[in-house]
């Protein structure tokens, strides 16, 4: 896992906690940290995902080519 992502996901996290709190829930810069954390958080997820060397959408393909046959 990559330590560097980790700090990045933390310190992305922090700082939309604090925006959230001094500028609210709708401010834009809150907002645009939540979607900056997202994206974060799904890159981490997908890093995740190669390291244990599985494949969720190789199975869901497999799956589907059953039913279809």
């Amino acid at each position: 896992m990559d330590k560097n992502l980790l700090k990045k996901l933390e310190q992305t996290r922090q700082l939309m906690i604090e925006s959230g709190m001094e500028n609210g829930l709708q401010n834009p810069k809150t907002i645009r940290l939540s979607k900056q954390l997202d994206r974060i958080m799904n890159q981490y997820d997908d890093d995740d995902d190669d390291d244990d060397g599985s494949n969720e959408d190789e199975d869901d393909d497999s799956s589907n080519n059953k039913l279809l046959n």
